[in-house]
């Protein structure tokens, strides 16, 4: 089936799916689409086609209203998949951290698989205040310090919220960059570096 073709049958689906509720049209399952025009290249493999739980429960109509006892498991489960540092060594680098929260590169087709991943933090973050452009889906991380200190609780906290901010918000837009094998512990210990240590651009 050709690109085209393909496209015009998503939109066409996602209108379908956007007034399914409201009119009782019954909603079009978009994934023997999906499944039969993607192919694995780069850094863009198969497994992305299949969701866990949290993902297919969090996409479904009622993503901002999970029970409670739902949304509790899931963060609790969130939770108990986060892999902490064995040395305690939670700080890295913060000047490789600034690269990794600079580069948007990594898990689509054309990155090469071997080639190193980055976080993107600014699409959703402000992080220093010399970035003149910066998303704001997420909270401005600019001066972190200012209200976090550097003590092992806090470490802990930040490094489960860049590992799975799912254990904090079930339904987090936050990529899982530990979780889901975006980021390596190593990349990982440079952006808590970037947040804590004093020299770096986000406490200046």
């Amino acid at each position: 089936m050709r690109t085209r073709q393909i496209v015009s049958l998503i939109v066409l689906a996602l209108a379908g799916c956007a007034t399914a509720h409201d009119e009782g049209v019954e909603a079009v399952d978009l994934a023997p689409i999906i499944q039969s025009s993607f192919r694995a290249r780069g850094q863009a493999g198969l497994d992305r086609l299949k969701q866990t739980e949290m993902q297919r429960l969090c996409s479904s109509a009622q993503a901002h209203a999970l029970p409670a006892d739902q949304k509790q498991r899931l963060q609790r489960q969130a939770l108990e998949g986060v892999r902490y540092p064995d040395d305690e060594r939670w700080l890295g680098d913060w000047k490789r951290g600034e690269q990794i929260a600079q580069s948007g590169a990594g898990m689509q087709y054309s990155d090469k698989p071997e080639a190193p991943r980055g976080g993107n933090c600014y699409a959703c973050h402000q992080l220093s205040a010399a970035e003149i452009a910066f998303g704001t889906i997420g909270p401005s991380l600019y001066r972190y310090l200012e209200r976090n200190d550097r003590g092992v609780e806090s470490m802990r906290r930040t490094w489960t919220q860049i590992w799975n901010s799912h254990a904090f918000n079930a339904c987090s837009l936050m990529p899982r960059f530990g979780d889901a094998g975006i980021l390596t512990p190593d990349q990982i210990r440079d952006l808590m570096a970037l947040l804590f240590d004093p020299a770096s651009p986000v406490n200046r």
